[in-house]
């Protein structure tokens, strides 16, 4: 199967209808991601087919989920989800932000080649970003556990804004250590992919 026939039949399960040029836009970026690897090793994931389903549909399951707006995705390595959400959802106003300087430049030679207009990329430790205004969504796929996530991003997020965590396993013991109780936990289904996933929703209105 082709890395595009891959991709839309996930899409399809997911139940996602992409703007054009999307899918063009996502392959794309796969590729880029797959030549910068070679060299800058920043992912783990080697095989673009296993990258479809553990980047791309990954970050796209929980596409429908996020709301429009001012959106940070902090840890974003090489643009997950953050790059992916922004090449198919014009409306966000993405920001990318990674300490690591060699996964913030590949993020910005995405940004460049694909003409990714709503993407802002950011080298830099989190807790010293100081955006002009406060961000309406707060992103994290992998970057912490959810206590230090809420801590470190607390100055970056509007009054009526809300974190989202991409986790693996229901994050309980998680959730018991910090003050806020989900407004919501969605169970996601990446398809292609045997493994528990939930995106966790933290609204800050209650602190």
């Amino acid at each position: 199967m082709s890395l595009q026939a891959k991709l839309e039949a996930g899409l399809q399960q997911l139940g996602i209808v992409l703007p054009q040029g999307a899918i063009e836009k996502l392959l794309a970026y796969l590729a880029l991601l797959v030549k910068w690897n070679k060299v800058h090793n920043l992912t783990a994931v080697r095989d673009p087919e296993e990258m479809v389903t553990l980047h791309l549909l990954d970050s796209l399951s929980v596409l429908p989920h996020v709301p429009a707006g001012r959106l940070l995705d902090v840890g974003s390595g090489a643009g997950l989800p953050g790059i992916v959400l922004a090449i198919c959802r014009p409306d966000l106003q993405v920001t990318t932000i990674d300490a690591v300087q060699k996964k913030a430049s590949f993020m910005r030679q995405a940004k460049a080649e694909l003409q990714i207009d709503n993407l802002q990329v950011v080298a830099g430790r989190v807790e010293q970003l100081k955006p002009e205004q406060p961000f309406d969504s707060v992103i994290s796929r992998a970057f912490s556990e959810i206590a230090l996530f809420i801590k470190l991003t607390r100055h970056l997020i509007a009054e009526d804004g809300i974190w989202l965590a991409m986790k693996g396993q229901m994050p309980n013991e998680e959730l018991e250590a910090v003050a806020l109780k989900p407004s919501r936990i969605e169970v996601l289904t990446v398809p292609g992919l045997d493994a528990q996933r939930h995106l966790v929703f933290l609204p800050v209105r209650q602190l």
